[in-house]
């Protein structure tokens, strides 16, 4: 521990400095003397001052042996006899969620400033990724499960807002109902769980439930719907197989919004939900993390076979990621615990990269269907490098990240189900196949002219 133990404090600034920054944002952007690039401005200052808090509360938690930080919780409000209390939860976890979170959302906030310029709504738009983001950091840090559950619903509104956030485009409006319904099913799920627990518990408090499940406490049938419920929430958010049919529609937003949704907020908030609860899940019958892991599974080998045939660089990209948080998925369902946070860290930076490229490729050539582009490594020498680098990680390729994070997940797998260590050994090559057909036809052969702008 270098800073010494992180206040509590500092651990809310992490939330409401993003909070803070939307509110600015939606008080003052209609004032006449308001400039629409001060709101890049205070959102990148605001997502920067977040990024140092947590910087202060990873290194906590990491000099504290990745146990929990323990902060007394505060009263809200009382609903009949429901005491509801608010508090915030620091562990290895949370620490490597709120540093990912805030690290990548900084990144594409400062990408966002040059790529959204002369768009009409920038300040709806800078307003909408600080909500977005201030949304994902409450849902990490919650150490009550009601708390969770809103923040998990505000995550879920503030998509809604991105995604269709060229709101007179039919295509965009349709694909955010999309997103926003299909979600619903889930969410219907996770609030039937959310209420099952307290009813038989009296619990909402997340670190107690776990405990309780562990010791025993809590009957097989009560525990076993809970989880059900909580992983039918978290198969909606991310994008999991039955539910995985919004993701790729969620393209139609602006190319930094595609880039945060896929790496470190909306889809990666099911996994650390199934995270979060872990204990619960391992105290469960056997065969909850069964279905956990051969959705997952499964899940991964669809979305890599659809992300081959696809002519839509950002559909590439969404297939891909279904596809790896599904790895994700299935990491869990076999005790991977470690190997699928691993992996959920190393995916965002590599994921956001790749996504800021397409944008950038889609600046240069007014398209994103890779059938209109080719030879383009000449002319974008620096996006080109980058995408490679951001695909050999995906692919899995020693020695970068995603090498290193897909190995741990397929040794686990190895370990407890052969038939999924097949499947991911699967997924793997077919990962490399889409990726690098993809830098192929972008960046190599003859220039194809591109067409009018997808993303104007």
């Amino acid at each position: 521990m270098i800073l010494g133990t992180v206040p509590e404090a500092v651990v809310w600034a992490i939330y409401f400095a993003p909070v803070i920054s939307f509110l600015v944002i939606v008080a003052l952007h209609r004032a006449p003397w308001f400039q629409d690039d001060w709101a890049g401005r205070i959102t990148i200052a605001a997502i920067g001052i977040a990024w140092l808090a947590s910087l202060w509360a990873l290194d906590s938690a990491i000099g504290n042996d990745g146990e929990s930080l323990a902060f007394a919780p505060h009263a809200w409000v009382t609903l009949f006899t429901l005491d509801v209390t608010v508090g915030v939860h620091i562990d290895g976890l949370s620490g490597i969620m709120v540093f990912v979170v805030t690290s990548v959302s900084l990144l594409v906030q400062v990408y966002s400033v040059g790529y959204m310029e002369g768009d009409r709504g920038v300040s709806r738009y800078f307003a909408s990724m600080s909500l977005f983001t201030a949304a994902m950091l409450g849902l990490v840090l919650s150490s009550s499960l009601l708390q969770l559950f809103v923040h998990w619903e505000l995550v879920g509104l503030a998509s809604y807002l991105l995604i269709g956030f060229w709101f007179d485009r039919p295509s965009a409006a349709a694909a955010a109902k999309k997103a926003f319904i299909v979600t619903r099913f889930g969410d219907f799920a996770f609030l039937l769980a959310v209420i099952l627990i307290w009813s038989k518990t009296g619990l909402l408090d997340i670190a107690a439930i776990n405990e309780l499940a562990v010791a025993g406490g809590i009957g097989a049938a009560v525990l076993t719907g809970f989880t059900l419920g909580l992983f039918s929430g978290a198969i909606g958010k991310s994008a999991q197989f039955p539910l995985h049919i919004w993701l790729p529609d969620a393209m139609e937003g602006p190319t930094p919004v595609s880039a945060l949704i896929h790496a470190a907020t909306m889809v990666v908030a099911g996994v650390y939900l199934i995270a979060r609860f872990f204990p619960s899940f391992e105290a469960a019958p056997a065969q909850v993390l069964d279905l956990v892991a051969y959705t997952g599974g499964f899940t991964a080998l669809l979305a890599a076979s659809l992300g081959i045939v696809q002519t839509d660089i950002k559909r590439v990209l969404a297939y891909s990621t279904i596809s790896q948080i599904g790895y994700m998925v299935m990491a869990l369902g076999v005790f991977g615990f470690v190997a699928a946070i691993f992996h959920l860290f190393t995916h965002a930076f590599f994921k956001a990269l790749l996504f800021l490229g397409a944008g950038s490729v889609n600046h240069a050539t007014g398209t994103f269907d890779m059938r209109r582009m080719g030879g383009l490594r000449s002319y974008m020498p620096i996006t080109y490098w980058t995408f490679v680098i951001g695909s050999l990680s995906l692919a899995g390729v020693f020695p970068l990240a995603g090498f290193w994070s897909k190995d741990e997940i397929l040794l686990d797998a190895w370990k407890h189900e052969k038939v999924l260590f097949v499947a991911g050994a699967l997924v793997a090559g077919m990962t490399a196949l889409y990726m690098f057909r993809a830098i192929f036809m972008t960046f190599w052969g003859e220039y194809q002219g591109g067409e009018g702008s997808d993303d104007d």
